[in-house]
């Protein structure tokens, strides 16, 4: 089955912006793939000028906002890592009985891959630094110097969201027939584990053996 892959830019994002930036990429992702009767729900973010569109699903909502706190709590034990987080889009296939298993198939049809760098201190001689007064360009305050790290983050962010419209509008022979009635592709969300190393095993392993589908998992 053809799966298409879409690795999103990496941001460079303090532990404070974590649940902010991906709120805003993931729900952007959900509604672009969303199929029937949303409510689409503008959200604006508090810590920068950008308006984004969720399906205006509470339970959605809420299956989201674990994930993030899952990979909150995951980079809270892992400082200074680059993480990501997976997507999947999957159809469901029934399998012939067998003595293996009986469980539906997952056929991942398409994944997206949000890449994080969670900054936890000021990197030395970096103009980019804001936790500190010690590191600042000549001329330029420590508020300054944070205010122009946000800018930069902020257009970082909007390159994101692009990313995924322009993915979107160009990618489709994959796209599997829509079931009538289905609002949602089934999709799972994947942080990584407590074992890091092996996240991308670790999701593999999640995607086969997943029994019945679920709007997150």
């Amino acid at each position: 089955m053809n799966c298409e892959v879409c690795q999103l830019k990496e941001l460079e994002v303090e532990h404070f912006e974590i649940r902010e930036v991906l709120r805003c990429i993931l729900h952007t992702i959900v509604f672009h793939r969303a199929l029937g009767l949303v409510r689409p729900k503008d959200v604006d973010l508090e810590l920068f000028e950008i308006t984004y569109v969720q399906c205006g699903d509470v339970e959605l909502e809420k299956k989201i906002d674990e994930k993030i706190e899952h990979f909150v709590s995951w980079v809270e034990k892992h400082p200074n890592k680059k993480s990501q987080i997976c997507i999947s889009f999957y159809e469901v296939k029934s399998k012939p009985p067998s003595w293996f298993s009986n469980k539906p198939e997952h056929l991942v049809w398409e994944q997206w891959y949000v890449n994080l760098n969670v900054t936890q201190h000021p990197k030395p001689h970096s103009g980019k630094s804001h936790h500190t007064k010690v590191v600042v360009d000549p001329g330029e305050s420590a508020s300054e110097e944070r205010g122009s790290r946000r800018v930069a983050l902020e257009v970082s962010l909007l390159e994101v969201m692009f990313q995924i419209i322009k993915f979107v509008n160009e990618k489709k022979d994959h796209v599997p027939p829509i079931s009538e009635g289905v609002i949602y592709f089934p999709h799972e969300i994947t942080v990584p584990s407590s074992s890091d190393s092996a996240f991308g095993m670790d999701m593999i392993k999640r995607m086969l053996q997943t029994g019945h589908p679920t709007m997150l998992s």
